[in-house]
């Protein structure tokens, strides 16, 4: 019986090579083989931990928006003041998810639009579990005195208004360089503080 830490290890290898694999062949070109091959397992293991290349593509996904959690987190509960936290909260989103996926030639919806809905769906549920962790630091701040609102509604706008700066629609390349973004998400950012801080 394996232990967790080699399932654990094998489906991310697994996840690793569908990085990789997406990268060269893209969705369509694809194939549980190449998967198998680059991982070095056989192509029945690889049906052990997905039931579907389509499956394997969008874990691909959740794994990249569990990582970014992790560091939203992070920012959430360290000791900077909450103005600073979103400020910091709102970049780290946008770049996380840039450096994430720079090295695709196409954006993420050219790459896996033969998985669209489902994938629109899981991303509804991303958006909110991001826009829980931003009310959170939204309610500290309204504690504090710092913001005029802690809205729920406020939290999903932060977010609306720097999705325009995801490569969902737009390639990496499209997009610019790491640094425009970077420098744009900044400005973007500064301006959505001012509407919620308290005057």
């Amino acid at each position: 019986m394996k232990d967790s830490s080699q399932t654990r290890s094998t489906r991310d290898a697994i996840l690793d090579a569908t990085d990789e694999m997406l990268r060269l062949f893209g969705y369509r070109k694809m194939t549980i083989d190449d998967l198998a091959r680059e991982v070095g397992i056989g192509k029945g293991t690889v049906y052990l931990y997905f039931p579907s290349k389509e499956e394997i593509a969008l874990c691909h996904i959740d794994r990249i928006i569990e990582r970014l959690k992790v560091k939203l987190w992070q920012i959430a509960d360290s000791d900077i003041a909450p103005e600073k936290k979103i400020r910091k909260m709102l970049v780290e989103r946008v770049m996380f998810r840039f450096d994430a996926v720079q090295h695709y030639t196409t954006s993420l919806n050219e790459l896996l639009a033969q998985v669209r809905p489902r994938l629109l769906e899981r991303r509804t549920r991303y958006f909110q579990e991001e826009a829980n962790i931003f009310a959170k630091v939204l309610s500290e701040g309204k504690s504090a005195g710092d913001f005029a609102s802690d809205s729920a509604s406020m939290s999903q706008s932060l977010l609306i208004a720097t999705n325009s700066l995801l490569p969902y629609s737009l390639s990496t390349f499209e997009l610019g360089s790491r640094d425009e973004i970077e420098a744009k998400v900044k400005r973007m950012a500064d301006l959505l503080l001012k509407g919620i801080l308290s005057r």
